[in-house]
C-alpha cells in the first residue's frame, strides 16, 4: 500500500492552527473574521487524518497573530487545538489552547430573559459543565449551553 503524505505550503509569518476538531475549520476562520477579502494566503485542510483525534481540521492563515480573545473562542469549539506562531518559516511559540472552568464575555447567554442580556452593566459569565461535548451553565439564570447554540453566536 502506497503511503500518503498531505502536501500543504509553508508560511514565512503567522499562525496555524493545529488539532482543531474536525469539521470546525471554518467556524474557526469566521471567528478570526476572515473572509478572502484581504490580502494573505489562508490554508483550510478539513477532516486530515490524526492518530490522536481520529480526524482533525487545519488552518493556516498568513502574517497574522491570534489575539486572546479570539484563542479563547477557539478553545470554546476546539478545546484539543494548538496554535503554532510562525516567524520566518520557524515555530517561533507553541501553545494549547486551554478551555477554562470559568468564561466571561466571550458568548451571550442564550436565555433572553437573563439579566446579562439586560441592559444592565453584567458581563456574561459561564461555567463549563463540560468539555466534550461541550456544556455551559449561565451563572446568572442557570441556562444550559452547548456547542450549536455557541456556534450561532459566531
Amino acid at each position: 500500500m502506497a503511503e500518503t503524505t498531505l502536501l500543504v505550503s509553508k508560511i514565512k509569518d503567522g499562525t496555524v492552527i493545529d488539532h482543531i476538531t474536525g469539521g470546525h475549520a471554518l467556524d474557526v476562520v469566521k471567528i478570526l473574521g476572515i473572509t478572502g477579502r484581504t490580502k494573505g494566503a489562508v490554508l483550510i485542510a478539513m477532516h486530515v487524518p490524526s492518530k490522536r483525534l481520529q480526524t482533525k481540521d487545519i488552518v493556516k492563515v498568513e502574517g497574522r497573530e491570534l489575539k486572546p480573545k479570539e484563542v479563547d473562542k477557539i478553545a470554546l469549539l476546539a478545546p484539543q487545538a494548538s496554535i503554532n506562531i510562525i516567524r520566518d518559516y520557524q515555530v517561533a511559540e507553541k501553545q494549547h489552547v486551554k478551555l477554562p472552568k470559568v468564561i466571561r464575555g466571550t458568548v451571550t447567554c442564550g436565555n433572553p430573559a437573563c439579566i446579562s442580556n439586560s441592559n444592565e452593566p453584567v458581563q456574561p459569565k459561564f461555567y463549563v459543565q463540560s468539555q466534550e461535548p461541550l456544556m455551559m451553565k449561565c451563572h446568572y439564570c442557570s441556562f444550559l449551553m452547548e456547542k450549536q447554540d455557541i456556534l450561532k453566536q459566531f
